[in-house]
């Protein structure tokens, strides 16, 4: 929040020009830009879609009988002024196309306590072309509390590798219990697949393996090299699409599986049902937690 108690300038300068949607001599208020562009907005407009300027109009002004505007000089640029503006006073909205435009917009909302605004960025966020970046959106989401999006977000981040560097500085701006959640989402999903794949149907290590046709020993290393290779890419894919779409079916270690026979020169019996496997590991990826 700002502080209200600061008393507002009412100096404009001769450089600055009012805004073409925001000139009408009727508006008893002038807000003025960073970058020097004015706006005239009603007060009433302003008190009863801000808290902040609630507050502000009710404190004692400096020349009550004063018929001239008052001034305020915010911090905001014209752009963002513009938009959050557009959103209070019934105006087309400009579209948002980027979260550098969403940050700075939700900064202004939430300083100037403007529920409105808020509400409509809300709506905004999930539309394109703002849906592929779903960290930037589960971030947003976090912070305000819109659970539904934060879900949305935490769903759609399985496609990426949060680990990686380039997701770091988003990370850092998320609160700690939010990312604590997205972090046990991808690592239990990860983790569940694994522990799925050591179970039956699935081949175990914990008795000795035999020929399904002619009984000989045999040793199952090809199929424990591609479950270390379907573990690693759950870890820096949990999503889990690339295993079973371009995994289990081009990895080398996923053709030495399906190739694998019995030593025996005599039985040379397939030792894994490749389609029979590819169904089973889906329906396991598709029981994992798809939600934080």
């Amino acid at each position: 929040m700002m502080d209200t108690e600061a008393s507002p300038k009412i100096m404009v300068k001769i450089e600055d020009t009012f805004h073409p949607l925001f000139s009408s001599p009727d508006a008893d208020v002038i807000l003025g830009s960073s970058d020097h562009t004015l706006f005239r907005v009603h007060s009433w407009t302003l008190k009863t879609t801000s808290g902040w300027f609630r507050s502000l109009f009710s404190m004692p002004r400096l020349n009550p009988v004063s018929h001239c505007p008052e001034t305020i000089n915010l911090d905001e640029n014209s752009r963002t002024l513009e938009s959050i503006l557009r959103m209070i006073c019934g105006l087309p909205i400009n579209p948002l196309t980027s979260y550098d435009d969403v940050d700075v917009l939700l900064f202004a909302a939430e300083k100037y306590d403007m529920p409105g605004p808020l509400s409509l960025i809300r709506i905004l966020v999930m539309t394109p072309p703002l849906l592929d970046q779903p960290l930037r959106l589960y971030a947003a989401a976090s912070r305000f509390g819109w659970e539904e999006e934060a879900k949305y977000a935490s769903t759609q981040s399985l496609a990426l590798n949060i680990y990686a560097p380039e997701y770091q500085p988003i990370l850092r701006k998320i609160g700690t219990g939010a990312v604590l959640d997205l972090i046990h989402l991808h690592r239990e999903r990860r983790e569940g697949l694994r522990r799925r794949l050591d179970e039956t149907p699935f081949v175990t290590g914990s008795t000795v393996a035999h020929c399904p046709r002619c009984r000989r020993t045999i040793e199952h290393h090809t199929w424990r090299e591609l479950k270390y290779k379907v573990v690693l890419e759950m870890d820096v894919r949990p999503l889990g699409d690339t295993v079973l779409n371009v995994g289990l079916v081009d990895w080398p270690e996923a053709q030495a599986c399906w190739d694998a026979k019995c030593p025996n020169t005599e039985c040379t019996c397939v030792l894994y049902d490749k389609n029979e496997t590819l169904r089973l590991i889906g329906e396991c990826i598709d029981s994992l937690p798809k939600t934080a």
